[in-house]
């Protein structure tokens, strides 16, 4: 791998703008995007999995939602658009996606419902209704779980946890993990080698 890795704080990669298009439930986006952030040139495909098979909110959910490394924002976005009424949350360690998210919020009218923030920024005491992710697996096993040990625990009692992982990298192995650790684990759907776990108390 080339340049930096999308999950450093800030990223020395040329920013190089682009503008990544893509439709999600009939609606077409135009997000702004650069380099060093994660899958900067396109929808990433495990991403475009997921919005397409998980059960995205409906439009009278008020949540609070989480977006878990936003990237660009692509998850957060469609959030914010489907679910009018909700207040997401897009978290990142990567300070040019949190820039990128913001703008593309801004870009799409819904940034009033953002909130761009750093792990470390999230109010401690906020749980979410839902939370959704394309958990960044190639920051390793170990580094994984203790992302996902560190948030899921913030899911609210009757709230649900989207996530997608390619079955090479690991998708069925951290399903049998989630389900060690005590989630009620559902194979939601696979496609193109992806595995949507819905993933609940």
């Amino acid at each position: 791998m080339t340049g930096d890795h999308y999950f450093i704080a800030e990223p020395s990669t040329p920013a190089q703008a682009r503008e990544v298009q893509f439709s999600v439930a009939g609606r077409d986006y135009a997000l702004a995007s650069a380099g060093g952030v994660f899958s900067a040139t396109r929808l990433d495909p495990g991403t475009a999995v997921l919005l397409r098979k998980a059960d995205l909110p409906a439009p009278a959910t008020t949540g609070p939602l989480l977006d878990l490394g936003s990237g660009f924002g692509p998850i957060a976005c469609v959030l914010a658009t489907v679910a009018p009424e909700a207040a997401v949350w897009a978290v990142d360690v990567n300070e040019r996606a949190r820039e990128l998210t913001a703008g593309n919020a801004q870009r799409l009218g819904v940034a009033d419902r953002v909130r761009v923030a750093a792990p470390e920024e999230v109010p401690a005491d906020l749980d979410f209704a839902q939370i959704w992710s394309n958990p960044p697996i190639r920051i390793g096993k170990e580094e994984l779980h203790q992302l996902l040990r560190r948030w899921l625990p913030r899911l609210a009692p009757d709230g649900v946890a989207w996530l997608v992982v390619a079955r090479h990298l690991g998708g069925d192995s951290l399903h049998r993990w989630l389900v060690e650790q005590g989630w009620r684990v559902e194979r939601h759907a696979s496609q193109k080698g992806f595995r949507v776990l819905r993933v609940t108390r």
